[in-house]
């Protein structure tokens, strides 16, 4: 059965549905449903296990997410498919995510401290040194043509582990690219659940800094107001060491995408803009 019939196979319709893609998906599908006079998003995917993508993590922290009202709401998950209601919506860029970065500030915060409340069964877990360690050995034993440069990574990872703990752990979202905030009538929406995951509440923070190219006094403050405190100097050393391994682990998420990923997306180019990054930010911890 292909897509479409898959979709239109489900016993939830009210009407004959008309099913239209939506562009964008790097790891999954995204359809617009449309249902009489009611418009719902559907969400395709298989699990990914050399991503660490298992489908019933992301069905748990979706489910989680839209009973807290961070996410839309969501109608039915099955096996590789998700349906939520359609919000018509501006999805964000780099520019928004920082005009708006009160709001953001605070949404991230009900994130990791609401969504728990509504987690049931085994809890999804999401550890950057784990999945660093992963990608390596999936990069080895898929002869990438990066192997001369993965022991090296791999004692950088451990280093930044060493810097960074001990760790407080909280739900995360686990990846804060702008076009996973959209906006409808001034409320700001998260989606996008695949990653998500018990964490450190530092790689979310990092990621959103790394992701929307956040200036330093731009960190600052986005730390100091979701502390609600003024951060002192062995905090910022921790934080810029998960920041610095939510870089590795997007690079090393592009090096395995070279191999297995049959999107049309230059991933050489973004393993080479991230490695750099992630070389000019494990410098900084070392000076």
């Amino acid at each position: 059965m292909n897509i479409e019939a898959n979709i239109k196979s489900l016993k939830i319709w009210k009407n004959d549905i008309s099913i239209e893609a939506i562009d964008g998906g790097l790891t999954n599908q995204n359809f617009l449903v449309t249902d009489g006079e009611k418009k719902y998003f559907a969400r395709i995917g298989k699990d990914i296990e050399e991503h660490l993508i298992y489908r019933t993590n992301e069905i748990s922290a979706s489910k989680a997410a839209s009973l807290a009202g961070i996410a839309p709401k969501l109608i039915f998950a099955g096996e590789g498919i998700i349906i939520f209601e359609y919000i018509k919506s501006t999805t964000y860029n780099s520019e928004l995510v920082i005009q708006n970065l009160d709001k953001i500030i605070k949404l991230i915060k009900n994130i990791h401290v609401e969504i728990p409340n509504f987690i049931s069964g085994d809890p999804p877990l999401f550890w950057v040194f784990h999945v660093v360690k992963n990608y390596i050995n999936f990069l080895k034993n898929n002869n990438s043509s990066y192997v001369n440069l993965l022991n090296e990574l791999l004692d950088k990872s451990y280093e930044l582990n060493k810097l960074a703990s001990p760790y407080d752990i909280v739900f995360c979202h686990n990846d804060f690219l702008p076009a996973n905030f959209i906006e409808n009538n001034s409320k700001i929406w998260v989606v996008d659940w695949e990653y998500a995951g018990f964490n450190t509440p530092l790689f979310d923070l990092g990621g959103l800094a790394s992701n929307n190219n956040f200036t330093n006094e731009q960190e600052i403050y986005l730390l100091e107001n979701y502390n609600q405190n003024k951060v002192n100097d062995a905090y910022l050393a921790k934080y810029f060491a998960i920041k610095c391994a939510s870089l590795l682990r997007e690079t090393m998420w592009s090096m395995v995408s070279e191999i297995t990923s049959k999107i049309d997306f230059d991933y050489k180019e973004y393993t080479n803009e991230n490695l750099s990054k992630f070389n000019e930010e494990f410098n900084k911890l070392k000076s």
